[in-house]
């Protein structure tokens, strides 16, 4: 992680219309870095995610890598998922005539003829220009599994697995960093209690060997949501030395589990319930992070937040094994309100994977034959990416509520960092479905002589992109704002995106 030094230091105070005033610190001697791994990817043997998505005919589709290569995607998290525990790497690599064909027991009991696997995962990251992270199978796996795998894609050297790469075609080493030792051990993946784990993991992780050129970076997997003794059980239980992260899932629903609901036919008190869920977020961060911080003050073990963003029933007419869903202008809020938290809290969440890229859950693409679209969730990390690897700039809000049945919520977040270059941006966000809020931004400093920004939003909160008008929820220019000295004021549409960038 690069340091940054800037000589000056700024103050930028922003004030929501009616409300007390809310500060933004910059401080230039600050070193917090929102890592941009915060912006990554997951992508899992399950559905058209791999196969009808980014692999199709036995090719790896460029239109979805040139996709997300434009929105810079760091990294990007695969077998899974839950199939990640019932995966052995060897089933996929070498002739795909030969490869073995297996059961996804998982998602579908479809059949799983393994013509994607380890090598072929690798090039996609190589063409994205991403790292890869690979989830590693605990639930069915052994330690030597697991352990072979590490040296068949990190050995430079004479070995029997080495020399199989090479006889695969990749005669030089992988540098593959980033593992997971295991993915929902307490649930899919083996049912574990956080004790058995816990152990389980100190003795895979014991065989996950860096090799030279390739240091790894161990990742317990983590707490379902509120499961705080999960966290608390491997913190205490794993030396803070022997893991790089520790992991947090959390999905977005609107009524629980078993009342998932629909991903466009929904109503307002649905799309409020959905956004107030979403907020929880920041709860469950700070407290999981409260845990860490007693075993790791430092703050040397990121938490990484690998499977994050909304869940709702599968599409009518599709296999509901498949998870594949729509993508609406209410995605794309939950996304970018998360993404805000995410930067907020970049001192201790260092990764996150949206869950996931191609055709499943909250999706950035979705395809139909060789037919693509980008979602309107695509767009938010599209404008979002400014904030990669840039400093983060301290941010409190006094904002209004957004008020439905008698609950509230805050209608206004927002994240805000500045670049290498000294260029700063801010990310707002308004969820209140109905009203535009005017927000006032007070600057110490007015040396910003250049400002300009974009918009995410549409007319309905359920409008969507489909393949016969994928452009209905895209991003505009935007210019309902003004400087007037060292004052900037922004009309913030309702339930709308809104990305500053001041130079």
């Amino acid at each position: 992680m690069k340091k940054i030094k800037l000589l000056t230091v700024f103050f930028i105070f922003v004030e929501i219309s009616l409300c007390q005033h809310a500060k933004i610190e910059l401080d230039g001697a600050s070193t917090i870095i929102i890592n941009k791994n915060i912006y990554g990817h997951f992508a899992e043997h399950l559905g058209r995610c791999i196969y009808d998505g980014f692999y199709k005919d036995g090719k790896i589709r460029m239109d979805i890598v040139n996709a997300l290569k434009k929105i810079h995607v760091p990294i990007l998290r695969w077998p899974g998922g839950c199939f990640a525990d019932q995966y052995h790497w060897k089933d996929g690599i070498g002739n795909k005539k030969n490869r073995l064909v297996t059961v996804n027991t998982t998602w579908g009991m479809i059949t799983e003829d393994n013509s994607f696997g380890t090598h072929e995962f690798l090039q996609l990251c190589e063409l994205i220009g991403c790292e890869p992270y690979i989830a590693g199978n605990v639930g069915t796996g052994t330690p030597q599994e697991m352990e072979n795998w590490i040296e068949y894609l990190n050995y430079d050297g004479n070995s029997t697995l080495a020399n199989l790469r090479n006889t695969n075609g990749h005669a030089q080493p992988f540098h593959v960093s980033y593992w997971g030792i295991g993915n929902e051990s307490w649930g899919c993946g083996g049912e574990m209690t956080a004790e058995y784990y816990s152990n389980q993991y100190k003795r895979y992780a014991s065989f996950c060997m860096d090799y030279p050129g390739t240091t790894l970076k161990k990742i317990v997997s983590g707490a379902n949501g509120d499961d705080y003794n999960w966290t608390e059980t491997c913190m205490k239980n794993i030396p803070t030395e022997d893991m790089w992260g520790i992991g947090l899932h959390y999905y977005t629903l609107t009524d629980g589990w078993n009342h998932k609901g629909s991903a466009t036919n929904f109503s307002e008190e649905q799309y409020f319930n959905s956004l107030k869920n979403c907020l929880r977020m920041k709860e469950l961060i700070e407290k999981h992070s409260a845990i860490l911080d007693k075993y790791d003050p430092s703050k040397k073990v990121a938490l990484v937040v690998d499977e994050w963003g909304i869940w709702k029933d599968a599409e009518s007419g599709t296999n509901p094994a498949f998870l594949y869903q729509q993508n609406s202008l209410r995605d794309a809020l939950i996304a970018a309100t998360t993404l805000n938290i995410f930067n907020n809290h970049c001192e201790r969440v260092k990764m996150a994977n949206l869950a996931q890229t191609v055709n499943v859950l909250q999706a950035l693409i979705l395809t139909s034959g060789d037919t693509m679209l980008l979602t309107p969730t695509y767009y938010v990390f599209d404008l979002f990416k400014v904030h990669q690897n840039s400093k983060w700039i301290p941010i409190k809000i006094a904002s209004p509520n957004y008020t439905y049945n008698d609950q509230s919520i805050p209608a206004i977040n927002a994240s805000a960092s500045v670049d290498i270059n000294g260029v700063a941006h801010i990310s707002l966000v308004n969820l209140d479905s109905k009203k535009n809020i005017a927000v006032s931004i007070e600057m110490s400093e007015s040396q910003y002589k250049n400002i300009t920004a974009q918009v995410l939003t549409s007319e309905k909160f359920n409008d969507v992109n489909t393949f016969s008008n994928p452009n209905k929820v895209i991003i505009h220019s935007f210019t309902d704002f003004k400087k007037d000295g060292k004052t900037l004021s922004v009309n913030m549409p309702s339930k709308s995106i809104v990305v500053l960038e001041l130079k």
